[in-house]
C-alpha cells in the first residue's frame, strides 16, 4: 500500500499538480483519501523523501514539504553512482569533451531572438570573468557559469538537463582544486586566466557568426587545455553536496 500511494504523490509531483515548495496535505485528510492506515502513508512520505522528493521540516510548523526534481538534484545522484564506481576525474572530463561541445554547437544553431539572448549572457558572462583576472576561487565560480550557461541554452530539455548533471559534478571537483590552489598560492597565474577568457570569447563569436561546427571544436579544443589544471586526473571523484 506504501508503494502505491508514494507512486500517486510521486504522479503529483513530476506532474506539476504539487509544486516546489508546497506542504503535502494534512496526515489526516491524506488517510482519509487513500483509505490507508497511518503507518502506510508514513512509508510512503518516507519512500520520497528518499528519493528527494520530499523534505521533512520538524517542529512546531513540521510536515513533508515537496522538492521538484531539478538538475542538482540529478548531478548529486549522478556524482554519488560516478563515486561508487571510483570514476576518476579523468573520466569526467572525458564525458565533458563530448558533451559539453555538442551544447556549444546547439547553440549555435538556434535561430532568431533565441540566439540573441545566447549571446548577450554568454558576453555578459565573459565580461564578468574578466573582472575576476588576477584572483583566483572567484575567477574559477565565474568561468564555471560560462559553461553552465552554454549546457543550459542549447534548447534540448534532454541534452541540457543530462549535461547538466555531468557539468555539476565537474564543477564540485574543479572548485574543491581552486579552494586548495588558493590556499597554497599557487593558482594558475593571470595570463592562464585571459587565455581562459580569450577562448570563451571564440566561442561566443562562432556561435554569433552561426559556425556550429567551429563552436563545436573551440569548446572541445578549450576543454582539452584547461581540464588537465583541475588536480590529479586520476583521482576519484569526490562529491561535496555543497557544490553541486
Amino acid at each position: 500500500m506504501a508503494e502505491l500511494v508514494a507512486a500517486q504523490l510521486r504522479k503529483r509531483i513530476i506532474g506539476g499538480d504539487l509544486h516546489d515548495g508546497d506542504e503535502l496535505p494534512r496526515e489526516a485528510d491524506l488517510v482519509e483519501e487513500f483509505s490507508v492506515s497511518r503507518p502506510s502513508l508514513r512509508e510512503a512520505v518516507r519512500i520520497l523523501e528518499t528519493e528527494g522528493l520530499l523534505r521533512i521540516r520538524r517542529g512546531k510548523l513540521g510536515g513533508a514539504v515537496v522538492q521538484a526534481p531539478t538538475s542538482e538534484s540529478a548531478a548529486y545522484h549522478l556524482g554519488l553512482t560516478l563515486q561508487s564506481r571510483a570514476a576518476t576525474v579523468a573520466d569526467v572530463a572525458a564525458a565533458r569533451e563530448i558533451l559539453e561541445p555538442m551544447c556549444a554547437g546547439l547553440v549555435a544553431g538556434l535561430v532568431g531572438p533565441a540566439r540573441q539572448d545566447a549571446i548577450d549572457t554568454l558576453d555578459a558572462l565573459v565580461d564578468d570573468n574578466t573582472v575576476e583576472i588576477g584572483k583566483s576561487y572567484e575567477f574559477t565560480s565565474c568561468a564555471l557559469q560560462f559553461h553552465k550557461a552554454i549546457v543550459e541554452l542549447c534548447g534540448n530539455t534532454s541534452i541540457s538537463i543530462v549535461t547538466s548533471a555531468l557539468e555539476s559534478v565537474w564543477s564540485s571537483q574543479e572548485r574543491q582544486w581552486a579552494v586548495r590552489r588558493s590556499a597554497g598560492g599557487n593558482y594558475p597565474d593571470a595570463r592562464y586566466q585571459r587565455g581562459v577568457v580569450k577562448a570563451h570569447r571564440r566561442v561566443v563569436s562562432l556561435i554569433a557568426a552561426g559556425d556550429a561546427l567551429g563552436a563545436i571544436e573551440a569548446m572541445r579544443e578549450h576543454l582539452q587545455k584547461s581540464q588537465p589544471y583541475v588536480g590529479d586526473q586520476g583521482a576519484s571523484v569526490e562529491v561535496l553536496e555543497s557544490d553541486i
